[in-house]
């Protein structure tokens, strides 16, 4: 296996910079070359990343202090451990998320939860079009060039083909690459640092008093684009990773190579803000290019902004080839008789259409505070039921079995081959989290200033007692809870209804049965 990974990153079924031929397919033992360390280092090249250095300053827009901001990025970043319990089925079974899916939602009802995730992708690939395209449209600027519309919508068609070459090669070209970039780009941010720690303030305050509404805001959106953002997508990685590996050892560097990292990304990007926030950069960092903000400050030199700019290009092309493998593969878990590498193709294109989209009709941190809602309403409920599922497995599947879509499938269930017991959980999740899920952090302008019936207690509270779109009506008033709730909820009824109809303890027995024989 040493020799394999220093080689070429992959094993002979699947080496660095060839096309991967591998899908939702069960990925054999003579396969598995990847280690926990070398998952953790793809992670960590991703988490160095300039979006997570933007989700800190979009952070402090919301009106936090700063170290009401750094709580708050701290406590989030936990969320992590999510990511690595989520991970430890893709060694189990040698398959993707939305393929183990079709335990707890059945062989057909997992297509449903795949389309889901399928949406998130295309958002985050979105997110990195949009990024890219501004990094790309400042320097332009710097060099005295203005970009018109059309030559945007160029720009973007160019960066939609770039960034589906790497998750076109697939794993091992991704494993080795994110890897490579962790030293030249932990470089660039460390520069950074000396001149956020020589001109940032930790003494800044917001223009809004923090109360629960507020601060729950905030929670949900750190949770969102931390750990609980990337739980759907951690196995597709991880299936790579011998059966034998240690679950603690891969949920340990995991967590080690994903929160550590991006606490520090999103604390500079806060700290940037505390001396890029006059009224007019305030709204730069809110308009539909936030890296404008940079471009016109004066305390960070145009020499090494140029650099960051353009080591952030090629960083925000790593972090999307994650989401377009992810969203490459949910769409082979929704039925399409796609390749993989065609799934890419498909994906890169229909991100391409959705940034023109975005990047004319909307802000960019109107779409992440949109997109965080899309996050936390799906992926909330299917975590507490994926995972109260494989504890009542016992943290077993039959990866034979996962592969079959025929109603011969101890996994295919009933008729139809849903699992009504996971669908009903997630609808019961996916309303929950709704209901507790508070839209109304600043700007004032922001246009969703409305609270949940959960999240506002019943509403009354808030009716009248609006302060610049902040509710003033005490601890509940406006706090969000869309996150615990929608993991909880979606959880709690799951096992209510399995320990009722017993889809689950049956599907174990047989999967015993087969096993013994073997």
């Amino acid at each position: 296996m040493a020799t394999t990974e220093i080689t070429h990153g992959g094993s002979s079924g699947d080496p660095a910079f060839q096309v991967e031929e591998h899908g939702i397919d069960f990925i054999p033992e003579s396969e598995r070359w990847a280690t926990a360390k070398n998952i953790a280092g793809m992670w960590a090249g991703s988490a160095i990343n300039v979006e997570y250095f933007i989700y800190g300053a979009l952070l402090m827009g919301f009106g936090f202090s700063f170290y009401t901001a750094l709580s708050l990025i701290v406590i989030g970043n936990l969320s992590f451990f999510f990511l690595g319990l989520a991970s430890l089925q893709g060694p189990e079974t040698g398959t993707t998320a939305f393929t183990i899916s079709r335990a707890p939602f059945g062989t057909q009802g997992s297509r449903i939860v795949a389309f889901f995730n399928w949406i998130t992708q295309l958002g985050f690939e979105t997110e990195g079009l949009i990024l890219i395209v501004g990094a790309a449209a400042v320097l332009f600027k710097m060099g005295g060039v203005s970009i018109n519309k059309a030559e945007t919508v160029v720009l973007i068609i160019v960066a939609a083909a770039i960034q589906a070459l790497m998750p076109y090669f697939g794993h091992a070209t991704m494993v080795k690459v994110l890897k490579t970039l962790i030293i030249p780009f932990g470089l660039i941010f460390a520069v950074l640092a000396f001149y956020d720690f020589k001109h940032g303030s930790a003494s800044f305050k917001g223009p809004f008093a923090t109360n629960w509404e507020l601060y729950t805001a905030g929670l949900a959106f750190v949770f969102a684009l931390s750990g609980l953002g990337w739980t759907e997508c951690g196995n597709d990685y991880t299936r790579y990773v011998p059966r034998d590996v240690k679950k603690g050892e891969l949920v340990g560097w995991l967590f080690l190579a994903t929160a550590v990292p991006e606490i520090l990304m999103m604390i500079l990007g806060a700290l940037t803000y505390t001396f890029v926030s006059s009224s007019n950069q305030v709204m730069e960092w809110n308009s539909a290019n936030p890296f404008t903000a940079l471009y016109s400050q004066h305390l960070i030199p145009s020499w090494f902004l140029a650099i960051f700019l353009v080591f952030a290009i090629v960083q925000l092309f790593g972090i999307n080839s994650l989401d377009l493998y992810s969203s490459g593969v949910s769409l082979q878990a929704m039925g399409l008789k796609l390749k993989r590498y065609q799934a890419v193709v498909l994906d890169s294109a229909i991100a391409c259409l959705l940034t023109i989209y975005a990047t004319f009709q909307s802000t960019f941190s109107l779409y992440m505070k949109e997109f965080v809602g899309v996050i936390i309403v799906w992926i909330a409920p299917w975590l507490g039921i994926f995972l109260m599922d494989w504890v009542l497995r016992k943290f077993r599947y039959n990866a034979a079995e996962l592969q079959r879509r025929d109603s011969g499938s101890i996994y295919f269930v009933g008729r139809s081959g849903v699992n009504w017991n996971g669908i009903i959980a997630f609808a019961v999740g996916v309303v929950s989290a709704t209901l507790c899920f508070s839209k109304a952090p600043p700007p004032v302008n922001f246009p969703f200033h409305w609270m949940t019936p959960i999240s506002n207690h019943y509403g009354a509270a808030c009716a009248g007692n609006l302060v610049k779109g902040v509710c003033s009506a005490g601890w509940y008033g406006g706090a969000d809870f869309s996150v615990p709730v929608g993991i909880i909820m979606g959880a709690l009824v799951y096992f209510i209804l399995e320990k009722a109809t017993g889809h689950v303890s049956r599907q174990v027995e047989r999967q015993n049965e087969l096993e013994t024989s073997k």
